[in-house]
């Protein structure tokens, strides 16, 4: 809100400011948003100017044995591998955040490795991995590795969400006679869930988008949503890909409304336990 005080050389910093983040804003957007009309596009190509509006593209999505086979297999993968982040993540953060152990901070450093190694290098060596074993083209390698990716996110939601966690609810629990697991389960649990919700929703999404290691570790019958984009744009440039894009688009949407709404209701418990 403009201050009647405001002098003009800040006022013009206060509008330049915002156009600015204007901008920046439609540049991170509008890659996004010019996928979209395309998928509603009558003609063959995914070209501008549009020739008409149709639903063909979405009808040949849903039609198709190829992408619908993708589609059930992300539906596996994402959810199964979403599930061991959220386990291994949550216990990982409670036992950083609890103790107190030299090389505490190596240790950090190595379970959230996967957010900064290239996903390339992470690849090629879990395919070097399980190859040998006969498991290179399969879902258990797959979903271990998006596993893999997932557990950061989940154990820096949870660590975030533990640093203004009120540890005196669990010793009143133990006073009043309750197991560390019941009090786990009956107080900490409870009051963690918006920040391990919010790790799983993040592992979730970058499962379900990931390309490169599925690439590597699955075979046609394994081929996830995104590999199956990523071959049709190599070998059969169709609008397909675009109305599948749409798609993706239109979860990705759903995911951060609710990481949003997850986040303001993480924001009211911790006020309510000041």
């Amino acid at each position: 809100m403009l201050s009647p005080y405001m002098s003009p050389v800040e006022r013009l910093w206060f509008y330049s400011l915002r156009i600015l983040c204007g901008l920046i804003l439609l540049f991170l957007i509008l890659p996004v948003l010019v996928i979209i009309p395309l998928s509603f596009n009558s003609g063959s190509f995914l070209v501008y100017p549009l020739q008409g509006f149709s639903l063909q593209w979405y009808h040949d999505f849903f039609a198709s044995a190829e992408w619908m086979r993708a589609l059930r297999n992300s539906i596996i993968v994402a959810p199964a591998a979403t599930l061991l982040a959220m386990v291994f993540g949550t216990l990982a953060a409670i036992g950083l955040t609890r103790g107190n152990f030299p090389g505490k901070a190596l240790v950090m450093a190595l379970v959230i490795s996967p957010m900064v190694v290239p996903v390339v290098i992470i690849g090629v060596a879990s395919y070097l991995f399980f190859a040998p074993l006969g498991l290179g083209n399969s879902f258990f390698s797959l979903i271990v590795v998006h596993a893999v990716l997932g557990v950061p996110f989940v154990i820096i939601t949870v660590s975030a969400t533990l640093q203004g966690f009120n540890h005196n609810l669990v010793r009143a629990a133990a006073s009043l006679g309750a197991s560390p697991l019941t009090a786990f389960r009956r107080v900490t649990l409870p009051l963690i869930a918006p920040g391990v919700i919010s790790g799983a929703l993040f592992a979730f999404a970058t499962s379900f988008d990931e390309v490169v290691v599925t690439l590597f570790l699955a075979g046609p019958e394994q081929a996830t949503l995104p590999r199956q984009m990523f071959s049709g744009i190599r070998e059969n440039l169709s609008p397909t890909i675009a109305a599948a894009a749409t798609l993706l688009i239109g979860f990705s949407v759903v995911l951060l409304l609710t990481l949003e709404w997850l986040r303001g209701r993480g924001e009211k418990l911790r006020t309510a336990q000041v």
